[in-house]
C-alpha cells in the first residue's frame, strides 16, 4: 500500500470486535487475563498481548502498527513526547562511560537533553557537521554508540547530508538515529535511505491541531543482525539482561530495538503515550499527506515574498532554487518540497521582536506543524538555554525569526507579514 492508503487503514481490522469504523479507544489501565498460565506466558513472550497501559495498548499498537508501515520500518513504539522519544533511543544503546555524536543543527531542546542532561548519566556528545559529515568519522570511537541527526533541522531549515552520514555509520557499526519530525514520514523516509532508527515529535505535524503531546520511535528490519554483528558495540542486546529473568534480546523472534525500548524502559520510566492521545493522532495521520502538501506549497509561497522584501536579509527555506540546501531537497524529499517551517533574518534584534510583536494572523508560540500559522523568536525562546556561542555555532542568531506556515490563504498570511515588516 501506498502511504496515503496506509495513513487510512494501515494497523487496524475493521472487521474485528464490534466493527467500528473508528479505531476504539482502549481508556484502560490494566487488562484481566484469562487465567494465570495466560497472565505468566504474556510475561513470559511466550504469548503476545496487552499487560498493562505503561507498556501496551490496543489502540496505541494500532498507531504503532500504522506508523512502522509508513516509515517503512519493522516495528515502532509511541512515547509519552518527542524529547521522550529522543531520550529512549539513546538511552537504550549508550551508558555511562560511552559517547554519542550529535548534529551541529539540532532542535534546542534537542541540543540540552543531548549535551547537559544526558552528561549527568555519564554520556558524552560530541558534535558533527550534518552539511557534509565531514568531521563525523574521525570523532568515532570504540565507545560511540549511535549518530543522531535531524533529516530537516528546527529552525536552521538545513538538510543533513543524509547519505554520508549512513555510509559512515554502517562502516564503522554504529547505530544511526534521524529525527524526522519536520520533514514528516510524508515527505521522507529514512529507513529507504539505510538509517537504523526513526523518532518523531507527533506533536507537530503529525497532530497538526496542537492538541497533543506525543513521540514515537521507528527501528528498520534486521537490527538484530546489526548488534550480533557490532556485539563488543551493543553487548546489552546480545548478552542476558539480568532484569528480565536473562532475556537475550537478539535470540526473541521480534523486532529487538523497540522491544527492549518497552520491556526495560518504559516499564522502568513509565513516559508512556495515553491512550486518548494515541487515538487523537490516529485521527490526525490519516490527513497527514494532504497536510504536509499544502503546508510546503503555502511555505514556498511565503518563502519567495521573504525573499523579495528589502526589510529581509536572508531566507532559510530549501524550497528557494538559490537556497544552498535545495540540491538535497529535491534528492531527498518527495517531490522536493520541503514542509512548512521557514526562518528569516532581519538587521537587528529590535527589528525581529518588532515583527513579532507587529503580526495579527501568526499566532506567537513555540510549537510547529500546526494548521495556524505560528512565528518566534528561536534565540530567546526555543534555544534560549545555550550561549552565544553555541547559538551561533547553531546557525541560530538574535535576529532569527522562525515561521511555521499554516494552511490559511497565503494573501493573507503576506499581509500580514508585510505589514509587520513595514
Amino acid at each position: 500500500m501506498q502511504n496515503e492508503t496506509i495513513a487510512v487503514h494501515g494497523g487496524y481490522n475493521k472487521k474485528e470486535g464490534y466493527g467500528s469504523m473508528s479505531v476504539p479507544i482502549a481508556q484502560t489501565t490494566a487488562y484481566a487475563f484469562r487465567d494465570s498460565e495466560h497472565a505468566a506466558n504474556l510475561f513470559a513472550l511466550k504469548e503476545l498481548g496487552p499487560i498493562y497501559t505503561r507498556l501496551t495498548n490496543p489502540t496505541t499498537d494500532v498507531l504503532e502498527q500504522r506508523y512502522a508501515q509508513l516509515e517503512g520500518g519493522a516495528a515502532a513504539i509511541c512515547v509519552a513526547s518527542g524529547q521522550s522519544a529522543i531520550f529512549y533511543a539513546i538511552v537504550n544503546v549508550a551508558e555511562a562511560g560511552d559517547n554519542i555524536l550529535i548534529s551541529d543543527k539540532l532542535y534546542g531542546g534537542a541540543v540540552t537533553l543531548l549535551t547537559h542532561t544526558i552528561k549527568r548519566f555519564g554520556i558524552e556528545a560530541k558534535i558533527f557537521r550534518s552539511e557534509d559529515a565531514s568531521d563525523l568519522e574521525e570523532q568515532i570511537d570504540d565507545k560511540t554508540k549511535a549518530i543522531f541527526f535531524e533529516s530537516l533541522s528546527n529552525p536552521q531549515i538545513a538538510v543533513a547530508d543524509i547519505e554520508a552520514i549512513v555510509d559512515i555509520g554502517k562502516r564503522n557499526g554504529v547505530l544511526t538515529i534521524c529525527d524526522n519530525t519536520v520533514a514528516t514520514a510524508a515527505l521522507f523516509n529514512p529507513i529507504k535511505w539505510g538509517v537504523d532508527v526513526v523518532v518523531h515529535s507527533t506533536s507537530k505535524y503529525t497532530n497538526g491541531q496542537g492538541t497533543t503531546i506525543g513521540g514515537i520511535i521507528i527501528e528498520r528490519d534486521g537490527l538484530a543482525e546489526f548488534f550480533k554483528a557490532n556485539e563488543n558495540r551493543y553487548s546489552h542486546f546480545t548478552t542476558p539482561d539480568a532484569s528480565y529473568h536473562g532475556l537475550v534480546y537478539t535470540d526473541v523472534p521480534l523486532p529487538n530495538f523497540c522491544l527492549r525500548v518497552r520491556l526495560a524502559l518504559l516499564r522502568d520510566i513509565g513516559a508512556a503515550q495515553s491512550p486518548h492521545n494515541s487515538w487523537l493522532l490516529i485521527q490526525t495521520i490519516e490527513t497527514l499527506a494532504l497536510r504536509v502538501d499544502k503546508h510546503s506549497s503555502n511555505a514556498l509561497i511565503i518563502a519567495k515574498f521573504l525573499e523579495a522584501h528589502d526589510k529581509v536579509k536572508s531566507v532559510n527555506y530549501p524550497g528557494l532554487e538559490n537556497n544552498s540546501e535545495y540540491a538535497k531537497a529535491q534528492k531527498y524529499f518527495e517531490g522536493g518540497k520541503a514542509s512548512g517551517l521557514i526562518s528569516f533574518e532581519v538587521d537587528t534584534y529590535e527589528e525581529a521582536k518588532n515583527v513579532i510583536d507587529s503580526v495579527n494572523l501568526f499566532s506567537v508560540v513555540v510549537n510547529i506543524g500546526d494548521s495556524k500559522s505560528l512565528i518566534t523568536h528561536p534565540a530567546s525562546t526555543t534555544h534560549s538555554q545555550m550561549s552565544p556561542e553555541d547559538l551561533a555555532a547553531n546557525g541560530v542568531n538574535p535576529t532569527t525569526v522562525r515561521l511555521s506556515i499554516g494552511l490559511e490563504n497565503t494573501d493573507d498570511l503576506i499581509e500580514d507579514l508585510n505589514k509587520a515588516l513595514n
